[in-house]
């Protein structure tokens, strides 16, 4: 596996673990829709919080959140709405960032919530 590929796994992991310890329940990993792909779909009280991952291993080249482009924003709507209908839920969606930073043999991480589409 190459070694951005694990570096992608571990920040989706660090990003559950940090979730889970901040009162949030895992609904769904990596949930597919068309070309579509949410990293995490977790809840808190009555908000799903749809969660896009990204992990560098350095800050050289931008932020990790500099990375979530449109088209990728338009992707996750479309993906989270199919899910919601789907499961027939009322509930209020938020879009969370969790940005992962390498910093030697630990990680930085950073949990920006409502980060670029709120209904």
């Amino acid at each position: 596996m190459a070694e951005h590929n694990k570096l992608g796994e571990k920040g989706e992991q660090l990003a559950v673990d940090f979730l889970l310890k901040h009162g949030y329940q895992i609904l769904e990993r990596n949930y597919r829709f068309g070309k579509s792909e949410i990293d995490i779909i977790a809840k808190i009280k009555d908000t799903l919080a749809v969660v896009e991952v990204k992990t560098r291993s350095t800050i050289d080249f931008g932020n990790p959140q500099d990375f979530v482009k449109p088209k990728q924003i338009q992707r996750l709507v479309y993906a989270i709405n199919h899910y919601v209908q789907k499961n027939g839920l009322d509930v209020d969606v938020r879009f969370d960032i969790i940005a992962i930073v390498k910093a030697g043999k630990t990680f930085q991480i950073e949990h920006l919530e409502d980060a670029f589409y709120h209904f």
